[in-house]
């Protein structure tokens, strides 16, 4: 089950239209739309008042996976969401058939999103030219 699909049902459990659920959290009813098709993914902000207004966890809208690429987005813009969707992607292969515990392909997705976002700020501090650096 994908994002736009926990919205969509958790928005029926609770009994509330698009409209209503766009006044909870202060967006446009578009927006709400454009979530619930799968055209468009909530920033980490939105995703957060979208769980508060629908009384869950974040963690019951979007899976770590897919929060991992939004917050990619946010930081390095789509390059980033394609590297990291990209990244789970290969990742999701390794796996493919195999014996492995939902806890273990949890601590590697860890590993692996903690790799990632510490080679971006390696490579932040490389090649960005000194006059631009923020130290």
């Amino acid at each position: 089950m994908e994002f736009k699909d926990r919205l969509v049902s958790f928005r029926k459990i609770r009994e509330l239209t698009q409209t209503e659920l766009a006044n909870k959290v202060g967006i446009t009813l578009r927006a709400v739309q454009y979530y619930e098709q799968g055209t468009r993914t909530p920033s980490t902000e939105t995703i957060e008042k979208i769980a508060d207004a629908l009384e869950v966890s974040r963690d019951a809208l979007m899976t770590d996976e897919e929060f991992f690429v939004v917050e990619a987005e946010e930081r390095y813009g789509a390059k980033g969401r394609k590297s990291a969707q990209n990244l789970i992607d290969n990742a999701q292969a390794l796996f493919a058939g195999g014996d492995v515990t939902d806890e273990d392909k949890d601590e590697v997705f860890r590993a692996i999103t903690e790799a990632y976002w510490e080679a971006k700020e390696i490579n932040k501090r490389k090649y960005t030219p000194k006059k631009y650096r923020k130290e």
